[in-house]
């Protein structure tokens, strides 16, 4: 919704009654002066919202019982985000400030509400932006009450009706938060908590009632093309921006009642640049990377619940060569890379039609002919296709729930994945990350990057060698040797010292990069593409760009 959205600017006279001192209705649902304000309508101008002239359509002025730290807002000028700290008990608290209506706003959103849903269903041109379909219902509802309201009025009513219709309820305001990474409803009238990438877990203001939550948890399902019922109560789905959700419906699942988890998309992923700026991996350990995934090195990237395992293996796609032939591969849309020549594929599960499978795709994406293929995640029969399609010569990228480089081995090696250990030890490197705390803060660190050496003569078992490892102590990362290096200074013929030239220019120019701010993905891929391209006139340049900054 438009930050300056044209609305009503000055008000009518009309036969309507307004809201006495009780801020209660009198007389609207009297129904021969309600037949009479229909014959007489009202004439409701279009403006654009100013501040000065019409009043703030917002106030909050604070919890008194606690410190506001900081507000900022979320979806101007209709809705901020109040962030308090309750000293007793030395926690956060996020309040959502919109705006308020009295007794009468809410008699007539609540009418507004039945008779805007089904205009707006049938409404001739669909291709008409939702704004301006919503605001010409409520113009047209509000002519046909002929109610007297003042501008603010209707900037309210108006935001509320969007928020129904075209945003996402009660939790729409969190919707629009960039720092909130996941959102969840645990029950009926208990409060929604965020995770927030400055205070963590948070709770907040919002909150459902049984009724309300249940509404809630149907909607989310059909704005995902699901169904979701009392026979099948649990649905796991991705909104239309890409956000994943868990839906549960109903009190037999869950006892508390309906809830919901929703995973939000971040629609401009993250960069090398941002994971060397908050410290998931070295400089060191970026050129590493980038080197094994120039010369066609398969990665598996490990780690528990959010810590960061997709969001690194995005970042570190970047470094694919420009001409190179990408195939994604995801249950939920969380790969963004910025690349020519680039296929992405999403399964699909729907009530009425036949699934595809992450299986599915990935034996559709051999025949395609792909030179990398990143699996977002792998959990299941598709494992043993992806490790066959290593073995056959693709460089393939993907992600796992495991939280050492032990437990992965053991998770591909068994049930239900169960790939061959001839097949594993066709993996090349392992990054293990965790979310670890770091005094008051949370952190994503890569925990380890190991190389999978093979399988060991003697015992039958799968070798592999950690090359990197963070010292959680110092927050640090520790070197070691790396066959894998050696393996690709022999393939390319170069001599340890050029070897060591090509990741020192690689650590040169990502610090260029970090000194200029370059952290959108656009930008940073145009500057990898152009380091491939020529690398000396990629340097210089951004050497010159730097110095004169």
């Amino acid at each position: 919704m438009a930050d300056t959205t044209e609305t009503v600017a000055e008000e009518e006279s009309s036969g309507a009654k307004r809201s006495d001192g009780t801020g209660r209705l009198t007389g609207v649902r009297d129904w021969l002066g309600r037949i009479t304000r229909v014959l007489a309508g009202s004439r409701v101008p279009l403006d654009r919202y100013d501040p000065a002239r019409h009043g703030r359509l917002v106030s909050f002025d604070g919890r008194p019982e606690m410190e506001e730290i900081e507000r900022y807002w979320l979806n101007a000028p209709y809705a901020f985000a109040s962030i308090n700290h309750d000293p007793e008990q030395d926690e956060h608290h996020y309040y959502v400030a919109e705006p308020d209506l009295d007794t009468f706003q809410r008699d007539l959103l609540e009418r507004l509400f039945e008779d805007v849903r089904g205009p707006l269903l049938y409404r001739d041109d669909i291709d008409e932006d939702p704004e301006t379909a919503i605001l010409a219902e409520l113009r047209a509802r509000l002519e046909e009450y002929g109610v007297d309201v003042g501008p603010e009025t209707v900037h309210r009513l108006f935001y509320y009706l969007y928020r129904e219709f075209q945003g996402y309820g009660k939790i729409d305001p969190l919707m629009h938060d960039p720092a909130i990474e996941d959102i969840s409803c645990d029950g009926t009238g208990l409060p929604i908590f965020a995770y927030h990438d400055r205070y963590t877990d948070i709770e907040t203001n919002v909150s459902f009632s049984a009724e309300e939550l249940e509404d809630a948890v149907i909607q989310l399902a059909q704005r995902s093309g699901r169904h979701i019922s009392v026979a099948d109560p649990m649905v796991s789905t991705t909104l239309p921006d890409g956000s994943r959700i868990e839906l549960a419906l109903g009190t037999e699942v869950t006892p508390h009642g309906s809830a919901f988890t929703i995973r939000k998309y971040a629609e401009d992923p993250f960069t090398p640049i941002d994971l060397l700026e908050y410290g998931t991996f070295s400089l060191e350990m970026l050129a590493y990377l980038w080197l094994a995934i120039e010369h066609n090195k398969s990665l598996l990237f490990a780690g528990g619940t959010a810590a960061g395992k997709t969001t690194s293996m995005n970042a570190v796609s970047m470094f694919i060569p420009p001409r190179a032939k990408v195939l994604t591969i995801e249950d939920t849309r969380e790969l963004s890379l910025y690349h020519d020549n680039w296929l992405s594929s999403v399964t699909r599960e729907r009530f009425d039609e036949d699934d595809i499978t992450m299986y599915d795709l990935l034996r559709s994406a051999l025949r395609h002919r792909p030179e990398y293929i990143v699996v977002g995640e792998v959990r299941g029969q598709e494992a043993i296709t992806l490790f066959q399609a290593m073995n056959t010569g693709h460089t393939t990228f993907s992600t796992m729930h495991a939280d050492s480089v032990q437990t992965v081995i053991n998770r591909l090696e068994n049930e239900p994945i169960n790939v061959p250990r001839q097949m594993v030890q066709s993996l090349d490197v392992l990054a293990v990350q965790v979310l670890a705390r770091r005094g008051d803060e949370r952190v994503r660190r890569a925990k380890v990057l190991a190389e999978i050496e093979g399988i060991d003569q003697r015992t039958g078992e799968l070798d592999y060698a950690n090359v990197y490892e963070w010292n959680p102590t110092g927050d640090a990362f520790a070197e070691h040797g790396s066959s894998l290096l050696e393996e690709i200074r022999d393939e390319r013929g170069w001599s340890q010292a050029q070897l060591l030239s090509e990741l020192r220019d690689r650590q040169r120019f990502l610090t260029a990069l970090r000194e200029e701010g370059v952290t959108d993905y656009r930008r940073f891929t145009a500057h990898v593409n152009r380091y491939y391209a020529d690398k000396e006139a990629a340097l210089e340049l951004l050497d010159a760009e730097v110095s004169v900054a």
